[in-house]
């Protein structure tokens, strides 16, 4: 039975579905103003493999929600400064439209080198506006929200038990007493956050807005995820999905707004929060220059189901510190074990496929809180033991399907699908001389493993 560490309750729970065979899970997903880097390939890697063990071990059905933000996400998570899209279309010369399309199709096409299964519905903030209104509506007539001549405010001191949400204090939120921090003075409560924001003072420049009850404006970050959610999953889902920084102030927000407008708790049964990724025991900087995308691993020559392989490495819980020493060890431990899988195939054609003691210890493993250490442990064990290939096949392809490290290859000279759709969105591009897309498009393929080449008769893919 699949059990996980719940963020809320601090304690190992088992998995119950509301409905048999089927669970909701919504993701946190990416504000796309700029290029994902290696953290966040770390936070959706954990989240593909609880999504492929609740299907594969628990037998269930996934509906995975995810978001895409692409407005409203200030650079401050408690409501300041300027909007993150708005900060990205000045940084590249670009409209805030063009930014947010461009690193949609990024990061998914990242997420595609990774092996991290696409969402069953990928939804977009400003394509639910509608949504988010209502939902903001429902808050003003239950008296939980209140309007300035800035904004729309959540009152947070109107929600129970806001203070002691994951572990905290309100106090703790009382973000806008420091002096350093703009806020709106007609605030109830430091703390209170917005909901929708004014074409007014600050933002009255705002590129992207809407017409609302309050007037024209756009939504603020936090009711984005409460509005998608309820809409494709309900008012009540299983999981929730993110990064430990959305502890503190998103994921509060969120469980405040959706259980005082659907006056239903709880709003999400379990948090599944994944720790952040160092680089030499600090942060990433771009002042530091280490801030590394998937494909500027990939570029030093390493195979990106090696950097998945050492994202599992680690327990999604524990902070996780990248070095290039450890990448290296990585890439090597899974050379070796792709080479036992090859030795492996060589006679597989006509083997079937059978379970043994060591695929139920996988299966413990990833079952208790997704111990992958200890699964991919157990993986090593068998495919190293002398028990019959049958055994050893059946405990690579479960561990292929979990943990999605494409350790089950029928040649090398293989081209991914997402590898395919690459080159004929390149294609495209140098079709509608995009030549500045062309050569990224280019980029992401090399990251993956293959060489473009442009010839009379059209594009070449080989392997690098």
């Amino acid at each position: 039975m699949m059990k996980i560490f719940n963020s809320l309750s601090k304690q190992i729970e088992l998995i119950e579905p509301y409905k048999p065979g089927i669970i909701g899970m919504y993701a946190c997903g990416p504000t796309v103003y700029d290029y994902p880097h290696i953290g966040h390939g770390r936070k959706y890697v954990n989240d593909d493999v609880l999504r492929r063990a609740l299907t594969r071990i628990a037998g269930l059905k996934v509906n995975h929600v995810q978001n895409i933000t692409d407005v409203g996400h200030l650079v401050s998570d408690g409501d300041e400064g300027e909007d993150k899209l708005e900060k990205g279309a000045r940084k590249y010369g670009k409209t805030v439209w063009e930014v947010a399309s461009e690193y949609t199709d990024y990061f998914f096409q990242e997420m595609d080198i990774l092996n991290v299964l696409r969402p069953t519905i990928s939804c977009k903030a400003t394509d639910h506006i509608v949504e988010q209104v209502k939902m903001i509506e429902e808050l003003v007539e239950r008296d939980f929200a209140y309007v300035t001549k800035e904004a729309v405010y959540f009152d947070v001191t109107k929600a129970e038990n806001y203070g002691q949400l994951f572990g905290q204090d309100l106090g703790e939120k009382m973000v806008g007493v420091r002096e350093e921090v703009e806020t709106d003075n007609s605030k109830k409560n430091p703390a209170d956050f917005a909901l929708w924001f004014m074409r007014v003072g600050k933002y009255e420049d705002h590129v992207m807005h809407w017409q609302s009850p309050w007037g024209d404006g756009f939504p603020g970050w936090h009711i984005e995820c409460s509005a998608m959610s309820r809409k494709y999953l309900g008012d009540q889902f299983e999981i929730h999905t993110g990064g430990e920084d959305h502890i503190s102030i998103h994921h509060p927000n969120e469980i405040a707004q959706s259980e005082a407008a659907t006056g239903k708790t709880p709003f999400v049964k379990y948090w599944f929060h994944s720790a952040f990724l160092m680089v030499d025991g600090k942060k990433m900087s771009k002042s530091l220059g280490n801030v590394y995308k998937v494909a500027d691993i990939i570029e030093r020559g390493y195979d990106p189901m090696a950097l998945r392989y050492y994202y599992l490495s680690t327990h999604y819980r524990k902070q996780m510190n990248f070095t290039w020493e450890g990448m290296e060890a990585a890439a090597n431990a899974y050379k070796k074990l792709r080479e036992q899988v090859e030795e492996l195939m060589k006679i597989a054609k006509e083997m079937g496929s059978q379970e043994g003691e060591h695929v139920d210890t996988f299966i413990k493993a990833v079952e208790e809180d997704l111990n992958i250490a200890n699964a991919l442990a157990a993986l090593w064990e068998g495919v190293r033991s002398d028990v019959i290939p049958e055994e050893k096949l059946g405990l690579v392809s479960l561990a292929d399907e979990v943990l999605g490290l494409r350790l089950i290859r029928t040649s090398e000279i293989d081209i991914p699908k997402e590898v395919i759709d690459l080159k004929n969105k390149r294609e495209d591009a140098k079709a509608n001389k995009d030549y500045q897309m062309a050569d990224k498009l280019r980029d992401l393929i090399y990251s993956a493993g293959f060489e473009v080449r442009d010839t009379a008769d059209g594009q070449v893919l080989k392997p690098r």
